[in-house]
């Protein structure tokens, strides 16, 4: 398994494309800066009225799948 961490600050707006599944790849920058992809799917759970706010973990396996997202703070 391979951990990421990263900050995510976007608004409702500019995440709705992903929300909707007109956008798919969210592209994040973790702490070690490393850019990432992953699918908008993803942060669905974590969209409130203001966007999506936080830092969050992301596990993926050692083929590269996806494996969890949590929001960390």
């Amino acid at each position: 398994m391979r951990e990421f961490v990263f900050r995510m600050s976007v608004s409702f707006d500019e995440f709705k494309p992903f929300y909707q599944g007109i956008a798919e790849n969210v592209q994040v920058t973790d702490i070690n800066g490393l850019v990432l992809r992953i699918n908008g799917r993803h942060f669905r759970q974590f969209l409130t009225a203001s966007g999506i706010h936080g830092t969050f973990k992301l596990l993926i396996d050692d083929q590269g799948r996806f494996q969890s997202l949590n929001l960390i703070r």
